[in-house]
């Protein structure tokens, strides 16, 4: 039995048995033969960066890709999404560690998410998932890496405020367990200083 359990600006999500189909909509404001193009180049690139990310961190595990449906099967994770739980958790300073070597995973091998928030990311049995790649790409810039943790930053600030600084301490606690990305932690001091003068 399908069902849809979540609409994006993207794609839908629908739940398929033991796994999730992520398909991606058509755009009646674009041009049909653009539209086509356009979405199945995002399907593939979401593609390969997920089968590269769950080699590396604990992330859904790509079952089948169709460029013709412009849709990704992928195993279902039945955890707790962290935008809804993580406030309410005891280990949530744990969880936040775990979420920043994730993140120095990712960056080591050259992935960017593009989208870290709580909402794509599920904690199951000691483990954090990172879901939606699908505004990632591969880097190595520093300014990119930076840039990724920043957003992280806010979307905790966002969504998490009693105990943003906190919990973004130990994201930083485990982003820097890799000796990679102190360069990354030095260029996040001035995307942050240009987030400020921005308002």
């Amino acid at each position: 039995m399908e069902k849809i359990i979540a609409r994006g600006a993207e794609a839908i999500i629908i739940k398929s048995g033991k796994n999730i189909i992520k398909k991606r909509i058509e755009k009646g404001y674009r041009e049909p033969s653009l539209d086509e193009k356009i979405r199945k180049r995002r399907n593939r690139k979401e593609t390969k960066l997920l089968e590269k990310a769950n080699k590396i961190i604990p992330t859904p595990e790509v079952i089948e890709s169709s460029e013709r449906e412009k849709e990704i099967k992928m195993s279902f994770i039945s955890g707790k999404r962290l935008s809804e739980s993580l406030d309410n958790l005891k280990e949530k300073e744990k969880i936040c560690e775990k979420i920043g070597e994730n993140i120095a995973k990712l960056h080591d091998n050259g992935i960017i998410h593009g989208d870290l928030t709580t909402s794509n990311m599920l904690w199951k049995k000691d483990k954090v998932f990172f879901i939606d790649f699908g505004l990632g790409f591969q880097s190595e810039k520093i300014e990119d890496k930076a840039v990724d943790i920043h957003l992280i930053k806010q979307a905790l600030e966002a969504k998490h405020s009693e105990n943003y600084k906190k919990l973004f301490l130990s994201v930083l606690k485990g982003y820097s367990k890799s000796e990679k990305n102190k360069e990354v932690l030095e260029r996040l001091k001035k995307v942050e200083k240009r987030g400020r003068y921005k308002h």
